[in-house]
């Protein structure tokens, strides 16, 4: 009994051992762009990760350079995320264009006060 207790738990560390440590779990993250993206490799965005806003970059996967969301990126779109944080910021590894109202009630305000900004240094342009 003592053996198999002891190869079990041998076998436990041995396969925590295999699993790298670079294999991150993709986290869900809400974010609304901040600032007019000049460079689509990092934007700047307010970012609702582990309940709490901040300011991060958005940094994109190879794979998500292409995608169409990623393209027309404005100021003030929300966007749900797919990623890993990083010391660069977010790692971007899926993105998903939203309504402001389905985005977490932290970054509602936000996003509202700058689609407000958007429109009144827009409209004038209008006319």
């Amino acid at each position: 009994m003592r053996l198999v207790r002891a190869l079990a738990v041998e076998t436990f560390f041995l396969c925590l051992l295999q699993v790298p440590v670079w294999a991150q779990v993709d986290v869900t993250a809400f974010a609304v762009v901040s600032d007019p993206p000049k460079d689509k490799m990092r934007v700047a965005a307010k970012t609702l990760l582990d309940g709490a806003v901040a300011d991060m970059k958005l940094v994109p996967a190879e794979t998500v350079l292409g995608n169409p969301v990623w393209r027309t990126l404005e100021v003030c779109h929300a966007l749900k995320l797919e990623g890993v944080k990083s010391g660069d910021g977010f790692k971007v590894n899926s993105a998903r264009v939203l309504d402001a109202s389905m985005l977490p009630m932290a970054l509602q305000g936000y996003a509202g006060d700058c689609l407000i900004k958007k429109a009144v240094e827009i409209a004038p342009l209008a006319d």
